[in-house]
């Protein structure tokens, strides 16, 4: 076998192949460690860098949520919640911008916000009702929290309501006050009141005047302009109108005034002077009553018409002096029991002498079928609201409640 001599040459050129073939063996984990270095920097940077991105994302959430906190009180599905001063809605670390409440059939609570951090209702809820609250706030950086809630006011177990005159849809005289009386005595007149509203065409300023705890009269400063229509909202549902006592009524009521009649009665004259408009249009002889019966003096209002009615002295304490089954054409002047009626047993009385209980008497005919008599004009062309002020009687001036008279009031007294 040949064996072919290696030079040293080529012996170092292998070697130094080798060590270079051996260094890049050698170099192999310290690369593959480097490029894991690199790989495991770049997923930690790549980790790092998606932290930093949860990190501004919650950031940028919180930049974006608003400081602003909304409370509404009642709290959400509250029940028997009271009519008065238990809604109120707030906000702090902001300003409301927007609070509707709304009951079951979407009307709207009328409220307003003070402060610019708190909203009130300006009226008083529904009792047995309930209630929507959607309430907006917003923070100094202009970002906006949302909170709604609901609850259900109280159902008394005690209640009022108020009996009026004149009727819904009626027509009457310019002396007629809107009056109400309360089947309870009212501790509370002003949230009563207010519960009450009261608009005129054309406008004019309305007030009211309680007389006493259970009746309250509205009327303007003068007699009503002929042609004015009324309307009266009675939002009473839900007022306390004293301790545990609420109104149960929601009602509108609207009548309109007639042409103006003002009556003038002279005691002393023994006459009446019927003025339409202004102007006397007839003047009919009456008697008033006599000395000890004298009628009042003063400003009184038609508040019934009845076209015959019995009259007894025993009900207005005169005793057994009088009992008349058939009187014609009476119209009540006040609640006492004074009338201006038909007289068929007065003989000459009439424009001579008074000769009454207190009533003003006009000439008429048993059974009251003379329609030329003088009460039956007056009867027939007269409304209920009508007014028949006396003057010159012995007696006072005719108390403002005893009927429908508050006329006799002047009206700073009215409005105290």
């Amino acid at each position: 076998m040949n064996v072919r001599p290696i030079s040293g040459a080529s012996v170092g050129r292998d070697v130094r192949r080798g060590r270079r073939g051996f260094r890049s063996i050698r170099s192999l984990p310290a690369l593959a460690g480097a490029a894991l270095l690199l790989t495991v920097t770049a997923c930690g940077g790549g980790g790092s860098g998606a932290g930093g991105g949860e990190g501004k994302a919650a950031a940028n959430a919180a930049s974006t949520q608003s400081q602003a906190v909304v409370t509404i009180a009642p709290k959400d599905g509250a029940r028997s919640v009271d009519t008065t001063g238990a809604l109120e809605v707030s906000a702090s670390k902001g300003t409301l911008t927007q609070v509707v409440v709304k009951d079951a059939k979407g009307t709207e609570i009328p409220g307003r916000i003070t402060g610019g951090s708190t909203w009130t209702p300006s009226t008083h809820l529904k009792a047995s009702t309930r209630y929507t609250v959607h309430a907006v706030a917003q923070d100094s950086a202009g970002r906006t929290t949302v909170q709604d809630s609901s609850f259900t006011t109280l159902t008394p177990k005690n209640t009022f309501v108020g009996v009026f005159t004149p009727e819904d849809g009626s027509t009457v005289g310019v002396g007629m006050p809107f009056s109400l009386r309360f089947t309870r005595g009212i501790t509370h007149p002003e949230a009563v009141e207010k519960a009450i509203r009261i608009t005129t065409e054309p406008k004019v300023e309305v007030a009211g005047h309680w007389f006493g705890n259970d009746r309250l009269d509205f009327r303007p400063e003068h007699y009503w302009k002929p042609g004015t229509k009324v309307t009266v909202e009675l939002n009473l549902d839900g007022v306390e109108g004293r301790p545990g006592v609420y109104g149960k009524q929601a009602k509108t009521v609207s009548f309109t005034i007639g042409r103006s009649q003002v009556s003038v009665v002279d005691a002393a004259e023994h006459t009446m002077k019927v003025m339409r408009d202004g102007k006397v249009i007839r003047t009919i002889p009456v008697t008033t009553g006599k000395r000890g019966y004298d009628t009042w003096n003063g400003k009184m209002v038609i508040s019934e018409k009845l076209r015959v009615t019995r009259m007894n002295g025993e009900t207005v304490g005169y005793g057994g002096e009088y009992d008349i089954p058939d009187v014609p054409h009476a119209m009540r002047l006040t609640t006492s029991g004074t009338f201006i009626h038909g007289n068929y047993w007065g003989g000459g009385a009439f424009g001579r002498y008074n000769a009454s209980h207190g009533c003003v008497g006009l000439r008429d005919v048993r059974g009251g079928n003379d329609p030329d008599a003088p009460a039956a004009w007056f009867f027939d062309h007269s409304l209920v609201g009508d007014v028949v002020e006396v003057k010159n009687s012995h007696d006072r001036t005719v108390s403002p409640d005893n009927g429908l008279n508050g006329w006799n009031m002047s009206w700073a007294e009215w409005k105290k």
